[in-house]
């Protein structure tokens, strides 16, 4: 049996105020290019279908368009909500998609039910665990003592009664302890939301959802497909794939990933204003991907970002690192009230500037200090 293995869509999702709605089509019609290729029986989605528990009309439009592709190429979707997510949105139209061969998680009520398909070798049972918070798991589990995120995982797949002697398959949306995490994840602070690896034991293979880059956790069957798309500048390094699993009889499993190609790489620049607009410099790169930019130049330079957006049209962000940049400015409270207004002045032009005030400008600052303080008495 053939499965694909994504998450992590964040449809409808912003990064610096770029929408990313057509890069987010275009990859997932790169998607579906590698359904058609490889002819999975289902496609696993693990959580994070949308950015916001709200996903607007679009993003909306664009999974429907998906998920329609999928089942008139016949094959089964499996989808469960992530933190990212309203489970309750996500839910709805769940018991009659079912008859199309769509099969998304409830919202949790602490029974989950197996959905089993066959193949050569028998039975495979397919576990759809939303993402889930401790409180959800006591509530339905009252009679358990279920004080953190293993707790809680554990309690709830206690309660499916899987038959370890059949093929199982887990999709669920949590932190795993030990996981890489990046900068567009959101996370407890302290990894207080981690989850112990030995719950998920008693599956053949664990779908995940949660962290952007693709990754084992624990051990091999236990994965992160990762995002399909970079979704901030610390996933720069990630080679974002489809995860494509071969479950064979029990004991038997074979898994690879196929890259995907982005309409626009996420990537990072450095050097001076000069460098960078050097046609020689330039001629030969994405230009259009988006970008982080940091300048080395010392001096500040006027309108830089729309500058260089004539050449490089989708800037993200731009950074100075330079030596003014690189200067710690933060006073204690006690290092500010020990210094004078001028004192505190002739600093922020220094770190500003890079250069002491001459006395012809201190004198002219204090007279001005000295002319705001007698207005206001």
């Amino acid at each position: 049996m053939k499965l694909i293995h994504i998450s992590d869509l964040h449809l409808g999702k912003r990064v610096n105020e770029f929408p990313m709605l057509d890069d987010q089509r275009y990859i997932l019609d790169e998607i579906i290019n590698i359904t058609e290729e490889t002819d999975p029986l289902a496609v696993l989605i693990a959580g994070d279908v949308y950015d916001s528990h709200t996903p607007p009309a679009e993003a909306v439009s664009v999974l429907d368009e998906f998920i329609t592709r999928l089942a008139e190429l016949g094959t089964k979707v499996f989808l469960i909500s992530g933190n990212h997510d309203s489970a309750d949105r996500i839910a709805f139209g769940s018991r009659i998609f079912r008859h199309g061969g769509i099969y998304v998680s409830p919202v949790f009520d602490g029974n989950i039910a197996p959905v089993t398909l066959d193949d050569d070798y028998g039975h495979v049972n397919f576990y759809m665990l939303p993402f889930i918070k401790p409180a959800h798991a006591r509530a339905k589990y009252p009679d358990e003592e279920i004080l953190s995120y293993t707790d809680a995982i554990g309690a709830a797949i206690r309660h499916m009664g899987i038959d370890p002697a059949e093929r199982n398959v887990l999709i669920t949306h949590q932190l795993v302890t030990g996981a890489v995490r990046c900068d567009s994840e959101t996370v407890s602070v302290g990894g207080s939301d981690n989850v112990d690896v030995s719950v998920f034991d008693g599956f053949d293979y664990v779908a995940l959802g949660h962290l952007h880059g693709p990754q084992s956790a624990g051990r091999d069957e236990v994965r992160y497909s990762g995002s399909p798309l970079k979704y901030s500048f610390s996933e720069c390094s990630h080679i974002k794939s489809v995860t494509v699993i071969d479950l064979g009889e029990k004991g038997d499993i074979s898994i690879d990933t196929i890259p995907l190609a982005p309409k626009h790489d996420m990537r990072e620049l450095r050097g001076s204003y000069s460098e960078l607009t050097l046609r020689k410099n330039y001629i030969n790169t994405a230009r259009e991907d988006h970008l982080h930019i940091t300048l080395t130049d010392e001096d500040e330079i006027p309108d830089a970002i729309g500058k260089l957006r004539v050449i490089y049209p989708n800037i993200m962000r731009l950074d100075y690192d330079n030596t003014r940049t690189r200067h710690d400015p933060t006073l204690s409270v006690a290092e500010a009230e020990a210094k004078s207004p001028l004192d505190l002045f002739c600093d922020f032009y220094k770190q500003r500037n890079g250069r002491d005030m001459t006395e012809e400008e201190e004198s002219f600052i204090n007279a001005l200090i000295e002319k705001i303080w007698e207005e206001k008495e």
